[in-house]
């Protein structure tokens, strides 16, 4: 039986029933703290799988406000946390999204946060030419979906574009392809605006070439383009993806000038295309879809100016055809004029007589008055006007007779002003009484009615109340309503 002094004593040797953990000297397990622990595996996880490849699709897909890139890999048993720090991220050549298939290189650790493993990835790839076509497809559906391949957004090409600006590597063969067949068809000015069209950065350079056509102004230093090119040579889908991008698809699809996509060969096809107002073969073919031909242009205006004349002639042929047919049915002019001419000289010889006629009446006329116009008489009659004019001058006692009379009707007129003058007898010591509203009172019984007076003296006015209550305001008399003519409805 064990002492109470030490009552755990026989329990040494049996650590299910201890109580207190301890521990004795030798001990080759000594405690490790959960941090010690997780360094220690993770130590032990990096060292281990410090260079790994890992084939899987991906789940889960989150880009970070700080650029991470987080995701899981995953295939039909197992799951994977993986994460891509913001400068590996930088570098894709594609944009990760749910259910691609990659490869992805990197290394084994493990987060304590959560007590998992991760992979930190540094480079990661397509998983083969099928999962970047499914990539491909997805992608296309989704820009579709959103209308950048709508036919109703292509702009229509200029027939002859002042200015032409190529987007494209400036070492290649194509550059040289597209100047020579500018040359040959219609020399044209070129803008240049030297891209990567391959690896790494190569899609944010397209992009922003195509931005930067689009927004120049116009009348710069720098021409603006009336035409763009966006070209490169051909090749595998890989060397051709950055065509694909979503930043290149959206920048061809918002660009304001005219766009050609000429990326690859004939049977190649990007994103690129879909988005652009025209797709060309090739990048020759883009320089002749670019430009007409200018011998078949001058062959053409040369063409319609012979057409011109030779309508012109013809028009004037038929013209001076018409006109001899007409004139041969006018009649000669002197037939016109004979019968002007007849009434020409009717009327000259209507007119002598007249005047003749005229003439002799006026003669005797000035003959039967001439008796009339003898001095004597004239003498006579001026001196019976002068007597006539002498009888009525003006005498000054006839104007002051007539001012007398005026000034008397005058005085006469003003006796009466004074006479009939209501104010007058206020000098007299009588009052005029009126009402507010300037009605003369002359009763008792109206001025008992008012509850003011106003009572005018000879030296001023003076208001005086009455105490009497106005009588109530009578009811203004309904206005009578036209009588409407009577119908066979009124009998009822």
């Amino acid at each position: 039986m064990a002492s109470p002094s030490a009552p755990f004593d026989d329990d040494d040797n049996n650590g299910s029933g201890r109580l207190l953990a301890r521990e004795s000297a030798g001990d080759n397990a000594p405690a490790l703290s959960i941090s010690e622990i997780s360094a220690l595996l993770k130590r032990t996880v990096e060292d281990r799988f410090g260079f790994v490849r890992v084939r899987g699709e991906l789940s889960g897909v989150k880009r970070a406000a700080s650029g991470h890139l987080y995701a899981s890999l995953k295939d039909e048993n197992a799951r994977l946390d993986g994460v891509m720090w913001r400068g590996n991220v930088q570098r894709l050549n594609f944009r990760p999204e749910d259910g691609v298939e990659v490869i992805a290189t990197g290394k084994l650790t493990t987060y304590p946060g959560r007590s998992n493993y991760q992979i930190v990835i540094d480079r990661m790839e397509i998983a083969g030419e099928g999962a970047l076509l499914a990539l491909l497809a997805k992608l296309k559906a989704r820009l579709e979906g959103e209308g950048l391949f709508d036919p109703a957004r292509k702009q229509t090409l200029p027939f002859l574009p002042r200015v032409i600006g190529v987007v494209t590597s400036p070492t290649g063969a194509v550059i040289r392809d597209i100047l020579h067949r500018l040359s040959d068809r219609f020399p044209t000015r070129v803008v240049v605006w030297p891209v990567l069209v391959q690896g790494q950065g190569a899609g944010a350079q397209i992009a922003n070439a195509v931005r930067g056509f689009s927004d120049l102004p116009e009348g710069g230093p720098i021409p603006r383009p009336d035409l763009v090119i966006v070209a490169r040579g051909g090749g595998s889908i890989e060397d051709l993806w950055c065509f694909n991008e979503e930043e290149v698809v959206r920048a061809v699809a918002d660009c304001t000038i005219p766009i050609i996509s000429a990326v690859g060969h004939e049977t190649d096809t990007t994103l690129c295309d879909f988005a652009a107002d025209l797709r060309a073969p090739t990048p020759t073919a883009a320089a002749e879809l670019a430009v007409p031909v200018q011998a078949e242009l001058a062959a053409l205006v040369a063409d319609l100016n012979a057409r011109q004349r030779r309508a012109l002639a013809r028009q004037l042929a038929q013209a001076k055809e018409r006109l001899e047919a007409r004139s041969q049915r006018l009649p000669q002019p002197q037939t016109l004029l004979q019968g002007q001419a007849q009434r020409v000289d009717d009327l000259a010889e209507r007119l002598r007589r007249a005047l003749l006629h005229r003439t002799e009446i006026a003669g005797s006329l000035l003959a039967r008055h001439a008796g009339a116009l003898r001095p004597a008489l004239l003498t006579t009659r001026l001196e019976r006007e002068a007597e006539r004019l002498a009888a009525r001058r003006l005498r000054p006692e006839v104007l002051l007779q007539r001012i007398d009379h005026a000034r008397g009707k005058v005085e006469a007129l003003d006796r009466l002003r004074r006479s009939l003058d209501p104010k007058a007898p206020l000098q007299r010591g009588y009052v005029l009484v009126t009402a507010p509203d300037g009605h003369v009172v002359r009763t008792r019984e109206d001025a008992a009615l008012r509850p003011v007076l106003s009572l005018e003296f000879a030296d001023g006015k003076l208001d005086v109340s009455t105490g009497a209550v106005p009588p109530p305001a009578r009811p203004a008399p309904k206005p009578r309503t036209a009588a409407t003519p009577g119908n066979q409805q009124e009998l009822f």
